[in-house]
């Protein structure tokens, strides 16, 4: 089952130390302070963009299953725009931490829980519109900005 695979991974973030330089792990990416797993994705939408509206509300029917899944554990969770990150990012008024740095470049939302002293987030990222949709956990111990 896919949800239950997610939640492994999910699980095995939390538990794993935070690596001392950035780079690729067997499920996404990891630097210091952070975890980020790509759950899912999609096709891309390069010759046929018919299909991306739907599979975007897949995306978010399986983001919202998982994230009932993990409220049940840790209760409800927050919901964070990414969007003020990526203005202030962008008109180089602060320089945004990582991981919500790259986050906030193809996220624009994530739901939060604070669990064990670590940030445990879910998001779906569109780069551009041709690009994939991608359903993301991330593991960090950096406060959102």
């Amino acid at each position: 089952m896919t949800l239950a695979r997610h939640l492994a991974t999910i699980d095995r973030l939390r538990s794993r130390p935070f690596p001392a330089e950035p780079g690729r792990s067997d499920v996404g990416d990891s630097g210091p302070g952070f975890h980020t797993a790509e759950l899912s994705t999609s096709e891309e939408f390069w010759h046929d963009r018919s299909r991306m509206e739907l599979v975007g509300e897949q995306f978010e029917a399986e983001r919202e299953a998982l994230a009932l899944l993990l409220g049940e554990r840790w209760g409800e969770p927050q919901v964070f725009s990414l969007h003020s990150l990526l203005i202030r990012s962008v008109e180089d008024r602060e320089e945004i931490p990582e991981p919500w740095q790259v986050l906030s470049n193809s996220v624009p939302d994530m739901h939060l829980w604070r669990v064990d002293g670590r940030w445990v987030a879910l998001g779906i990222a569109k780069w551009d519109t041709e690009l994939p949709y991608q359903l993301l956990a991330v593991v960090t111990d950096t406060d959102p900005p």
